[in-house]
C-alpha cells in the first residue's frame, strides 16, 4: 500500500494531483510575492494543491559569476513571509548538514538535490528533523537504487518521504526521462513527483542561453509522466523566464501555467480509473 505523506493540508499520494512550483531560485521580493500570489490563484481556480518552491542557495552553478541565491538567512526569511502571507507550505533544498536545522524551522518540505541524494550525512540530518523529505533521483543512479537513500531516512526514524524524478544522464550534456523510472520509484511505496522543467535542461550550456533548455518537450513529457501514475508535478515558473537569474531557459512562463496544467489534471483524473 502506498504511503500518504501529509504536507500542510495536502495529502501527497492520495487521489488528487498536487503541484510544486515557484521560481528556481529566490530573487527580488517583488518577483517572489507576485509569483506566489499568482500561483495561489491558479491553485484555487484549478483545485490543485500547491507547495511553493524556491531555492535559497544553488550550490551547483557551473560558474562562480552565476547567481547563487540570497543564502540561508535571507532566503528563509522570504520563504517564511510567503508561507504566512499566502498560507502555503514551502519547500527548498539544502546542500550541507549545517543548513538543515535552520531550514527545518521554516520549511514544510526539505529537499535533497539530485546530485546529493546519496550523501548519507545530509539525508540523515534532514530525516532527523521529522520534516517531510523530498529525495530527488540522482541523474547518475538507476531509479530502483533510490530505495537506498529512502532506507537511510527510514532507519533514522523518518518515513515522511517524497521521491522526485528529473531525468537520467544520457550521453553527454543531455537528460532522458525513462517512464520505467516512475514504475521503480512507485515500487518504493512513497509518493512520486515528476520534475518536468529540470528534465529539459541542457547541461554545459548556460541557463540564460535560449539553447540551455528544450521547452518544446514540456507538454509531451509532463503528460506522459502524469499518465504513468505520478502523484505530483514539479514545474518551476517565473513571471519573466527570459530574465530569470537561474534556469532562464527551462522555467515556464507564469502566464502559461494555468493552461499547461489543465490537461495534466484531466489525464490524472482518467488515470485514476485505471490505476494498477
Amino acid at each position: 500500500m502506498k504511503k500518504i505523506v501529509q504536507v500542510g493540508n495536502i495529502k501527497c499520494g492520495a487521489d488528487q494531483l498536487f503541484l510544486i512550483s515557484g521560481p528556481c531560485v529566490i530573487e527580488s521580493e517583488s518577483i517572489m510575492m507576485k509569483t506566489a500570489e499568482e500561483l495561489k490563484k491558479i491553485s484555487q481556480k484549478l483545485n490543485i494543491p500547491l507547495i511553493f518552491k524556491s531555492s535559497f542557495m544553488k550550490d551547483n552553478r557551473s560558474a562562480l559569476k552565476f547567481y547563487h541565491g540570497p543564502g540561508l538567512e535571507e532566503g528563509l526569511k522570504m520563504l517564511e513571509k510567503i508561507k504566512k502571507q499566502f498560507d502555503l507550505p514551502v519547500l527548498s533544498d539544502v546542500h550541507f548538514p549545517e543548513q538543515v536545522k535552520a531550514s527545518a524551522e521554516v520549511l514544510d518540505v526539505i529537499q535533497i538535490p539530485a546530485y546529493l541524494c546519496m550523501q548519507t550525512s545530509l539525508v540523515v540530518e534532514a530525516a532527523k528533523t521529522g520534516k517531510v523529505v523530498n529525495l530527488k533521483h540522482g541523474q547518475f543512479i538507476a531509479p530502483e537504487n533510490m530505495i537506498k537513500p529512502v532506507l537511510k531516512a527510514v532507519e533514522t526514524g523518518n518515513d515522511q518521504i517524497i521521491l522526485t524524478e528529473r531525468g537520467y544522464t544520457f550521453g553527454y550534456n543531455d537528460l532522458i526521462v525513462d517512464p520505467r523510472s516512475f514504475h521503480h520509484l512507485r515500487e518504493t511505496g512513497y509518493p512520486v513527483v515528476f520534475d518536468v522543467t529540470h528534465a529539459i535542461r541542457k547541461y554545459g550550456i548556460p541557463s540564460a542561453d535560449p539553447n540551455g533548455g528544450a521547452r518544446q518537450y514540456l507538454p509531451v513529457l509532463s503528460r506522459a509522466g502524469v499518465a504513468s501514475g505520478v502523484d505530483g508535478i514539479f514545474i518551476e515558473a517565473h513571471p519573466q523566464p527570459e530574465k530569470a537569474l537561474c534556469d532562464a531557459a527551462s522555467q515556464l512562463n507564469l502566464n502559461q501555467l494555468e493552461e499547461f496544467l489543465k490537461p495534466l489534471i484531466e489525464i490524472h483524473g482518467v488515470n485514476l480509473k485505471y490505476r494498477y
